[in-house]
């Protein structure tokens, strides 16, 4: 079959790689039919993540079922699904607590489209077909009137986006938040979680040289602000909730700087240099919870695709690039917040 592999910064390639097989009764096979550009994998191509190649590549997924094991018995072949970009069981210690980040039973960081994370190959999402193991508690159905080009990205940067935001909602009444992009979706999807909770403001800031995202964020209803130079800010103002999408160590404490007394703060941001500098003392002052990890995928995606099938919030609007499959080595690092690739193949 066909898949999209990463050789390096500004390389991608087609392989043509073995199908997945059925392995276990657990077992699904899903053939893709939207795949969404991670803000990671653009930051891949670009040469921004140091991961070295190949590795098949694209992570964030909706498709429909192909195949299933003699033992999966709550989906079938023919169903629509999200599939979460982390892989997990549903049945261990850390998948029961909602951990699905870190399950148990498969190895530590286990990922599609991402073998150096764990250093073991599961496919990715620009291929053909995709394994699914545990595929009774990975694979969740797409509701009914919702395309999978919505809903793609909510295997990673849409959920991801969500817990920056909603769960902490009902401890601010009429919150502020504050999101601190670099013109990449997930600030975006952070922005629209926000106003469809209700936060009394929401103010996205961007690092940098300033993009489409200001102007999108603004059109959904977000006050907008350019920040070229973090470092030179002393603070955006008093926020609840604020939320690091930067990908940038200054833009962290600027918005480390700009959470109230008693707020919380939360990261999404990658830094792969481990030497982070962080103001300790001001955030003890302050009362401020801070948060970082990888989402828990899994756990959060039903909520999810409930408040997008209700019509809360709308991903497509975030979306400013449709492309096929076959197009995607060549659009990969298209500067746009946000790209879905469609299955032109079936």
């Amino acid at each position: 079959m066909r898949q999209l592999t990463f050789i390096g910064p500004g390389k991608l390639e087609w392989w043509d790689v073995p199908a997945p097989q059925i392995r276990a009764g657990t077992d699904a096979i899903v053939r893709p039919i939207a795949v969404a550009r991670c803000d990671l994998d653009y930051a891949m191509v670009t040469g921004a993540a140091p991961l070295p190649g190949p590795f098949a590549f694209g992570h964030e997924c909706a498709g429909e079922i192909v195949e299933v094991g003699d033992a999966v018995t709550n989906v079938k072949p023919g169903d629509k699904v999200v599939v979460p970009f982390q892989i997990s069981c549903g049945a261990c210690d850390h998948c029961l607590r909602g951990w699905t980040n870190a399950c148990l039973s498969v190895t530590r960081g286990a990922v599609y489209g991402m073998k150096p994370i764990c250093g073991e190959e599961f496919g990715g999402a620009l291929s053909e077909f995709i394994h699914v193991p545990f595929a009774d508690h990975m694979l969740v159905p797409l509701p009914d009137g919702v395309s999978p080009q919505v809903l793609a990205g909510g295997s990673d940067n849409i959920a991801d986006a969500w817990r920056t935001v909603a769960p902490y909602m009902e401890q601010y009444p009429n919150a502020s938040v504050l999101v601190l992009g670099s013109g990449r979706g997930i600030g975006l999807y952070a922005v629209q979680v926000a106003l469809a909770r209700g936060a009394a403001r929401v103010l996205y800031a961007e690092i940098g040289s300033g993009s489409e995202a200001m102007r999108m964020a603004k059109e959904m209803g977000a006050e907008v602000q350019h920040v070229p130079v973090p470092k030179d800010v002393k603070s955006l103002g008093s926020f609840n909730i604020t939320v690091d999408s930067s990908g940038d160590v200054e833009g962290l404490n600027l918005a480390i700087r700009s959470t109230g007394v008693c707020g919380t703060c939360t990261s999404n941001s990658v830094y792969f240099d481990n030497a982070v500098p962080f103001p300790m003392m001001r955030m003890y002052t302050k009362g401020i919870s801070f948060h970082t990890s990888r989402v828990h995928a899994r756990a959060v995606l039903p909520d999810v695709i409930h408040d997008v099938a209700c019509g809360h919030f709308h991903p497509e609007q975030v979306t400013t690039l449709e492309a096929s499959f076959s197009d995607a080595a060549e659009v990969m690092d298209d500067p746009g917040p946000k790209v879905v690739f469609t299955n032109d193949w079936v």
